[in-house]
Parts: structure tokens; sequence; C-alpha cells
């Protein structure tokens, strides 16, 4: 009864070895050594068990077999114990490597919550009570979400000012201007600052300091420059195209839809009239009257007001001291040194790091692809 048994076992290992899809190919196999074993059994003529095979058997008995196997009953059962036994192990490395991968996605999903929640990274690791010089940088186009806005730098700015070992704050600018607004609030909240927490200000411009990094320049107590610095450009502007000529040369008619007489007014598509040109300029105006008070009220007795002072020129630095428009010459190590006594310097500028910069990109990706859903339906503006 034993071989009996064993063949109904090897049966049963096929049968369930043919349910799995990625083991076909291997129970096509282990079925031919079944049925090789079955006929071997059925051979009662020559003792298969403990008589060796002839080699002339053995030349004619192993068509069904693997090249080089072993003939008699046992070798079946061993190719299918070490198949057995190399499929587990192909298994075990399988989930070994998606383990793997999962911890590994893990472990980056938290480095991003960490970079993301470690925003002191790029402000400052000192001890509060040693005394150092805040720097606050200001770089790039001043605007509304941009590194030089009013959120960013103005998150800096309350950092350094709170900070009891800084003895001064150090306004590091090179912008060419930008936004009036965020202008005008950093402005404000450097006049606020000061006051409230009795620390000195100081302007230190590397390349440029024009326009909008001016009006943010006026709010401190002493402004540094280069000589060779660009520094000035008191003045507002609002720019534009106008394509009316070249559209009636092209037999193009526009066709605006406006609730409002004056609403597409700025439309570079149709004709400006003299009354909506004189509306543009009395505002660009009192914008410009808003930067010189702030100027005037910032610069005090030192300014020696021109002509010229406000009409938008920009000078060298060697130049805007000699007008008022500077104090000293000097940079950010100078002024450290020589003007605060701290001559440790310590950034606390706001940056992006790894973690907001994927958010925003993610942000970025998601409103595009809704922008481009919505690109062909009506809309009012």
């Amino acid at each position: 009864m034993r071989p009996i048994q064993d063949v109904a076992s090897t049966v049963r290992v096929v049968a369930a070895l043919s349910k799995l899809p990625f083991l076909s190919e291997t129970a096509w196999w282990a079925g031919i050594l079944a049925r090789n074993y079955y006929r071997k059994l059925s051979n009662m003529t020559e003792p298969v068990l403990n008589d060796s095979p002839s080699p002339s058997a053995r030349s004619t008995d192993t068509s069904d077999s693997p090249s080089g196997a072993p003939s008699g009953l046992g070798w079946e059962r061993s190719f299918i114990e070490k198949w057995m036994n190399d499929s587990l192990a192909e298994q075990r490395a399988a989930r070994r490597w998606k383990y793997g991968m999962r911890l590994a996605w893990l472990v980056f999903f938290a480095a991003l919550i960490w970079l993301g929640m470690d925003r002191s990274g790029n402000m400052h690791n000192t001890d509060v009570t040693r005394q150092h010089t805040a720097v606050v940088e200001i770089k790039g186009e001043i605007a509304s979400g941009a590194d030089a806005g009013a959120e960013a730098v103005i998150a800096s700015m309350r950092s350094a000012f709170e900070d009891e070992g800084a003895q001064a704050v150090v306004l590091l600018i090179n912008s060419p201007g930008g936004s009036p607004v965020q202008a005008g609030i950093m402005n404000d909240e450097i006049r606020r600052l000061k006051v409230l927490h009795k620390k000195p200000v100081y302007v230190v411009v590397e390349e440029t300091c024009a326009s909008a990094a001016y009006y943010i320049a006026v709010a401190a107590d002493q402004i540094y420059v280069d000589k060779a610095s660009i520094v000035g450009s008191i003045g507002v502007l609002m720019d534009g195209f106008g394509f009316t000529g070249l559209m009636d040369k092209l037999g193009v008619e526009r066709r605006l839809m406006t609730a409002g007489q004056n609403k597409g007014f700025l439309d570079p598509f149709s004709p400006q009239t003299d009354k909506q040109r004189e509306f543009a300029q009395s505002m660009l105006n009192q914008i410009h009257q808003q930067f010189i008070g702030a100027v005037k009220d910032g610069r005090g007795d030192r300014l020696k007001e021109t002509p010229e002072t406000f009409s938008g020129l920009f000078w060298t630095g060697d130049q805007a001291v000699k007008m008022g428009l500077a104090d000293h010459l000097g940079n950010l190590d100078y002024v450290a040194r020589e003007v605060v006594k701290a001559p440790e310097i310590i950034d606390y500028t706001r940056r992006e790091n790894v973690a907001e910069r994927l958010v925003k990109r993610f942000g970025a990706a998601m409103g595009e692809s809704m922008a481009s859903a919505i690109r062909y339906a009506p809309g009012l503006r």
C-alpha cells in the first residue's frame, strides 16, 4: 500500500500546483514525474525499489525525466522537494523585497514630515542669550508669495527681533523692486518692531536697492551701500501694450462685452480714452506721493532733495551717500563688527524647505490640471 499512497500524494501535489497560475509550468513537470513514477510501479517484473537499472534501461528509461537526473523511484520525490524548497525561498525573497520597499517609502515620507516641521533649520541654531547680529535677506522681486514678499520677510524679522541675543537687525537687500503694496506692509512693520523691541535696524545694500526695495530700506535707522551699488528709482510705473492699430491693419475686430463703461480700459486690444489715461495717471501720482512721504519720513534732514530726487532716476552708492539717500559705505561684516559691535552673524531668513517645495509643486500640478479642465468654459473676471 505504500507505493499507492505515494502515488496518491504526488497526484494531490500536482493538482494543488496546477491551481496556481504562476506555478503551472512546474505543475506540468510534476505531472510527468508522477506519470513516470506510476509507470514504474505498474512494471512489476523489475524490482524498481531496490535494484539498480542496467545501463541500457537507464538510457531508455529517462525519456520523461530531466537531463542527467538519476533513475529510480526516489529522484522524482527529491526533485519535487527541491522545487518546493526553491519556491518557498523565492516567495520569502519576494516578501522581503515588498516589505523593504514599504519600509523605504515610510522612511521617505517620515523624512518629508520632519523637514516640513523643522522650520528652524533655515533660521538659526544658537543660544538666544549670546550676543550676535541678526540678518534677514530681501533678494529678488518683491511680490506676494515670493521669497521677498511681506509674509516671509515679516516672519523672519519677528524671529530676529524676538531673539534676546540679537543686538540689532540687519536687512541685507539686493532687489530691483516690485509691489508697492508689499513694500508698504514691510515698511510699516519695521517701524512697529523697532518701537516694540527697542532694537536698531540697519540696511546693507549689495548690488541693487531700487524702487520698492528702497521703499523698505528707508524704514531703517541707517543705510549702508557699496560705492558701486544701484540706489534710488523713487517712482511708480504701470506698463502694457496696445495693439489697436495692428488689429485695424489686419482687419481683426475686438469683441469685448463689459458691464461698466470703464471695466476694460486697460485691455490692450481696446483704444484708451483721454479720461481713462488721466484716471490711471492720477492713481500713479497718488502712489508716488505715498512713496515720497515714506522716503522723507525715513531719511529726514539727511535727505538733500533736488528736482531729480523723486524723478525715478537711480544713482551709484557713492552718489546716494552724497545725496542723503544712504548714510555710509560698508558691507555686512563691517556693520556687524564696527557698528553693532557683535561680529557673530546669524541668518534668520525664512526659506522654503524640501517638503514645502514638493507641496507647492504638487499644488501647482493640481491647479494646472483643474485649469486645463475648465479652459474652454466661459468665465467672468
